[in-house]
């Protein structure tokens, strides 16, 4: 339960002086829907207004505040500018422009022939001076803050408003015990966090006072993943040790690597302790991933207990089935499948399987862990491309066992180490840092985007020697709906040329349909796959040795590596042909270098944290766990190491949640929403 002392932050907004039904709308557009939402929306600026008796004394490019009198309204039609013209004491002429549906509001706050004390950037258009929607409009003989926070605001909602509610929030807020580790506090210079919090509305260029409060947040996610990390350890699971029998009759296409042989052994050995396994699994495109994955699963059948795969997508559940199918012939482990489309009788078939235990594997998306889905004895969770999950889905599937399961998680996408103590701070780390015998290197090429006449002439070749390969089409906006017309034109287009041996698929399309697509395409009956980022996780087809991306530049190192690892995976001679625009940024230039000369997918994200910044990178690995709100995503990568030792710190040696400190941060993880690791701990 909540501490009563952050109770009234945690309020609806409501609470706040003057918050009614009309200024909450807006607040709730920005998601400000109590009082900690409003303290916790910082300003991103200040802005200094230069006082003005005349416009003759103003300097375009100030913001001013000055009293002027509106004289005429001019408007173009109803749907152009209106330009409210007004003039000064001493009769001289500014134009006040508002455009779209703001032009009746303006109206209202400007009647003709009432002097107003209005502030806002002072501009030229052409020789006319204006200001083009004025941020204040106040009384002749109010008074008008000279310098005032900026805050991000939606339509119907003031800065001046935003600062007086946010004034209110930080009255709110309580005076806290520090629980930052002392000596630390003291060599960074660091204001309490009340004051810090208060500092960073009210100056915001303060960069101890910001750097402070976006320390705690950052170290109440990493005391919580640490907290869950130890109330794993403290829970009573199952010893799972397989006899071999399995393992030892599986069909591989090769010997295991050195590396893989070390993180099986790794694995081995956390589900042989009655703590639960909780460990995540990093490696490269093509590394091998799905065998180790393949043994964990068998040592729980050897043990008597069922096994789980989660994965993101079902095309990629639906090939994982196939491939454990095909490695596994001939031995006496039964294995079904369960996705979204899965309905009627084969649904009802395989839910009594699994309840009744005669499943050993499961193989699906997030339909296994539905509340109508029960295990007779689930010994292992295995997720597949971890950071399209959250930890509430990881719970929700760990918590479909009597006991909790061992848990092994896997990506693709190699971690910079700042990034994975982020998101997954709770567990223990394995690599697979070697490639299996029989992967080609991938030839990668950057091509100018107006060569593409002879890239398409160059696929000609290509598939008319038997050859197939994927066209990936560019990320034209952050819309599906864009991304799915781009590729239906490229398809259009290649269609025109190679007739019907074109295939398509995008994220919009139906289940059935794409996976008739793949099918067609892994089976050699389409040529070409023209996709948009929907193949960038786990399809298989070794007879594919090309691939072209389209506008390389707009794609991020990362998932332009997930790309090229759709080929190499035969024994053919691999190309990936990188087509970019022809003009280019330095940042696009370094990327497109940095793929052209590496093949190594853990340098390539460490130079994609370089070259991007971690907004991005956290971005997309951040869907389903909690937001940052305090904390940018470059203080993030910089606090977290910090604060990881700090919080280990408080665990090991300070005496957790049960210490002085430990009291102090208990109010920490429910003041930043990070109280799952206390109910965890008490649960533990």
């Amino acid at each position: 339960m909540r501490p009563e002392l952050l109770n009234p932050l945690f309020a609806e907004v409501e609470a706040l002086k003057g918050v009614g039904a009309g200024i909450a709308k807006p607040l709730a557009r920005l998601g400000l829907e109590r009082v900690v939402d409003v303290l916790f929306h910082l300003s991103t600026g200040t802005v200094t207004r230069t006082r003005l008796d005349r416009l003759d004394d103003g300097v375009p490019g100030d913001h001013v505040a000055i009293v002027v009198t509106p004289i005429e309204y001019r408007q173009n039609g109803s749907r152009g500018p209106l330009r409210v013209q007004a003039v000064d004491l001493a009769g001289d002429y500014l134009s006040l422009t508002y455009f779209g549906a703001r032009t009746g509001y303006a109206r209202k706050l400007l009647p003709l022939g009432e002097p107003k004390l209005i502030s806002g950037k002072l501009e030229l258009y052409g020789q006319e001076r204006q200001i083009v929607h004025p941020d204040q409009i106040l009384a002749p003989d109010d008074q008008i803050a000279l310098r005032e926070a900026i805050y991000p605001l939606s339509e119907g909602l003031t800065a001046r408003r935003l600062g007086q509610l946010a004034e209110q929030a930080i009255g709110r807020a309580p005076e806290l015990p520090e629980w930052i580790e002392p000596g630390l506090l003291a060599a960074k210079g660091w204001p309490g966090w009340r004051v810090g919090i208060a500092t960073a509305h009210h100056t915001p260029d303060d960069a101890l006072a910001r750097e402070r409060i976006a320390y705690d947040e950052v170290f109440a996610n990493q005391l919580a993943l640490m907290l869950v990390r130890a109330s794993s350890r403290k829970r009573r699971g199952t010893p799972l040790t397989g006899d071999g029998r399995h393992r030892d009759a599986l069909r591989l296409p090769y010997a295991p690597t050195g590396a893989q042989r070390r993180v099986m052994a790794e694995i081995e050995g956390d589900m042989a302790q009655p703590t639960p396994m909780v460990r995540l699994l990093q490696g490269d495109v093509g590394s091998g991933k799905t065998l180790v994955a393949l043994e964990a699963m068998l040592i729980a059948v050897e043990a008597g207990a069922q096994a789980a795969l989660l994965a993101p997508t079902e095309i990629l559940a639906r090939q994982h089935f196939a491939n454990l199918q095909a490695m596994m012939s001939g031995l006496p482990v039964r294995i079904a499948i369960l996705t979204g489309r899965d309905k009627g009788r084969v649904r009802e078939a395989t839910l009594m399987g699994l309840a009744d235990g005669s499943i050993d594997m499961l193989i699906g998306t997030h339909a296994i862990f539905q509340e109508a889905v029960a295990y007779k004895k689930l010994g292992l969770a295995v997720v597949d491309e971890q950071h399209r999950f959250g930890v509430a889905q990881r719970m929700l599937l760990t918590a479909k066992a009597e006991r909790p399961p061992h848990l092994l998680v896997m990506t693709a996408t190699p971690i910079p180490r700042t990034l994975t103590l982020t998101n997954y701070g709770e567990m223990d780390v394995s690599r697979i840092d070697e490639m299996p015998p029989g992967r080609t290197p991938v030839e990668t090429s950057v091509v100018a985007g107006d060569r593409l006449d002879e890239v398409i002439a160059g696929l000609g070749r290509h598939i008319e020697g038997g050859g197939q390969a994927f066209w990936v089409c560019p990320l034209v906006e952050e819309s599906e709906i864009a991304d799915r017309s781009a590729a239906e034109a490229r398809a259009a287009a290649l269609r025109s040329r190679f007739g019907d041996r074109i295939g398509l698929v995008h994220g919009r399309m139906k289940g059935p349909d794409k996976d008739a697509v793949m099918l067609a395409f892994q089976q050699g009956a389409l040529s070409v796959l023209v996709a948009t980022t929907v193949i960038e996780v786990g399809v298989d087809v070794p007879n594919a040795s090309l691939i072209v991306i389209e506008d390389a530049e707009r794609f991020g190192l990362a998932q332009l590596h997930q790309l090229r690892g759709r080929v190499g995976r035969g024994a053919e001679r691999s190309v990936c042909l990188l087509l970019r625009g022809n003009s280019l940024s330095e940042t696009a230039r370094a990327r497109l270098a940095t793929m052209k000369n590496s093949t190594d997918g853990f340098f390539i994200a460490e130079e994609d944290l370089r070259l991007r910044g971690a907004g991005e990178l956290l971005g997309t690995r951040q869907s389903g766990e909690a937001r940052f709100r305090l904390a940018t995503a470059e203080q993030i990568v910089a606090l977290t190491p910090t604060a990881h030792d700090d919080a280990r710190l408080l665990v090991d040696r300070d005496g957790g949640l049960d210490g002085d400190r430990g009291r102090a941060a208990r109010l920490a993880l429910y003041l930043f929403e990070r109280d799952a690791g206390v109910a965890l701990l008490r649960s533990g």
